[in-house]
């Protein structure tokens, strides 16, 4: 029995040493934008430059069953931050404009608000498109980020005649919105520069991010870095040390200049010897706007782009980077960007929101190269709707299209189904795909020819409903529509605008 408080102090002890040993994880998330499955190298593209992306691609964990919620920008955001299908939060119909009334609900929790009680720092670069509104009042520092730099929204959503290439007199190809308030550039909530300088602008978002890696590693306080890019949206963009230097026209610029930033962010984690505890993860809002055809992207082997559901649409390359950590390697785990939030909440220890999750812990897949704890997935519109619910349910390897329609935003392919003139089509019996050996998804299986996967059609009808039957819908943001007024301006008070709306 003497040996029993010995025991007890050693215990206690150990514990002690634990606690104080866990040294909470840096995170950052990477966001491209417009980017397709079959764009980036290390999935195949023949003559994209990404040799950063490649490389954290080949040291960390690759994803090829990875999803975005919606084949839009500013739904897709809102699910990967707050865990949560967009429809839970309001965002829908459509995307947010400079002038919108809406915005991301200040009562939903994003992922800069869960790690906020564990003494994260947070900081966002980049491309925001989750609103504006009056006041300024839906802006990621009143979201749980400490920092904001970056555009409040798509930066062709103004007059982008400044997006100028190199050598400076010549134009970049492409066209923007016009009759509103030239493209903004905020530093937090303040308006640091109208119209922005696109051709600098990338080194400004690689200089910020440098920054607040060294000072917090310096300070040995952990952080959360976003990323959002710009790139590869249309108009594509890019300063003067790329471009011109790829072999995909402005498109591949673009997408270099990306790549070129991750490197410094990964280089800045090695400088400031935190690069063996931070987990890196990269993904895409949607897929490519086939529209712009060698502009817009490419979805590799997958049917349509940006605007549909088809998984063009809405499949995206995935990267999970961890040294020491994560083992290299590929997973087929059916994933979503609804899983990031859990998964960083897991890592960092903190806790989740007491709302209707939609996502999973990732933890056994990025740590075991694990199952995943994902057994569906539901394909959202653009214009999501309680009329018409999700178009299309994923269980497992099969796919069921409950709708189908076309878009203009990938039309120009040969393929038909793509295009805007293929209307809203509802499917009394449902197409059905195996995204296993059909990823194309050619071949419908739902044929009297198949009898077989009637079963499969209930399976999946059955989760379908037990899934809608949990679907509160939020209250329509976006469907609030937009006024004049709130269009970011440096000069509140000048005439004419928008046109006077100019500050450098």
């Amino acid at each position: 029995m003497e040996y029993f408080p010995t025991f007890i102090v050693l215990l206690a002890s150990f514990l002690l040493r634990s606690s104080f040993a866990f040294q909470p994880p840096n995170v950052i998330i990477l966001f491209a934008d417009d980017l397709g499955l079959g764009d980036l190298g290390c999935y195949g593209h023949p003559s994209s430059l990404t040799p950063n992306l490649d490389k954290i691609a080949v040291k960390g964990l690759r994803f090829t069953d990875f999803y975005s919620t919606s084949p839009a920008c500013s739904p897709s955001r809102a699910a990967l931050l707050t865990g949560r299908y967009q429809t839970r939060s309001g965002i829908y119909p459509g995307v947010f404009y400079p002038g919108s009334r809406g915005g991301l609900p200040l009562n939903e929790t994003t992922i800069a608000e869960v790690l906020n009680p564990l003494g994260y720092a947070t900081a966002i670069i980049g491309k925001w498109h989750l609103g504006v509104g009056p006041d300024r009042m839906y802006l990621p520092t009143n979201q749980g980020f400490d920092h904001y730099l970056g555009i409040p929204y798509s930066h062709d959503q103004g007059p982008c005649q400044n997006l100028t290439c190199f050598p400076p007199d010549i134009k970049c190809f492409g066209t923007c919105d016009q009759g509103v308030v030239t493209v903004p550039l905020f530093a937090n909530d303040t308006i640091k520069q109208q119209p922005v300088s696109f051709p600098d602008l990338e080194k400004s978002y690689s200089d910020f991010a440098t920054q607040f890696i060294m000072t917090n590693a310096r300070r040995k306080q952990p952080f959360f870095l976003y990323y959002p890019s710009h790139h590869t949206h249309y108009p594509q963009f890019a300063g003067k040390v790329t471009t011109g230097k790829s072999h995909r026209g402005p498109f591949g610029d673009s997408l270099m200049e990306f790549d070129s930033t991750v490197g410094d962010i990964i280089q800045a984690l090695v400088d400031s010897g935190v690069h063996n505890n931070t987990f890196v993860f990269f993904t895409a809002d949607n897929g490519p706007e086939l529209l712009r055809m060698s502009r817009g992207g490419n979805a590799g082997l997958l049917k349509c782009g940006k605007d549909t559901t088809y998984e063009g649409g809405m499949r995206e390359p995935a990267i999970a980077y961890w040294p020491g950590r994560i083992q290299a390697g590929v997973t087929h785990a059916l994933t979503s960007t609804l899983d990031l939030l859990p998964t960083v909440a897991r890592l960092a220890g903190a806790k989740l929101p007491r709302v209707q999750l939609d996502g999973f812990d990732m933890s056994d897949i990025l740590f075991r190269h694990g199952p995943s704890k994902r057994e569906a997935m539901f394909y959202y519109p653009t214009g999501a709707s309680e009329k018409h619910g999700p178009f299309a349910v994923r269980l497992g390897r099969f796919k069921a299209h409950y709708f189908t329609a076309g878009s203009i935003k990938s039309s120009t392919t040969p393929d038909q189904d793509c295009h805007e003139t293929a209307h809203l089509k509802y499917h009394d019996t449902p197409l059905l795909f195996d995204l296993e050996t059909d990823p194309s998804e050619n071949y419908n299986l739902a044929t009297p020819d198949h009898p077989e996967y009637k079963a499969v059609l209930q399976l999946i009808q059955d989760v379908k409903t037990d899934f809608e039957g949990g679907m509160v819908f939020g209250e329509a943001q976006v469907g609030k529509g937009t006024d004049p007024a709130l269009e970011p301006c440096c000069a509140p008070q000048c005439t004419p605008k928008p046109t006077c709306c100019s500050c450098s």
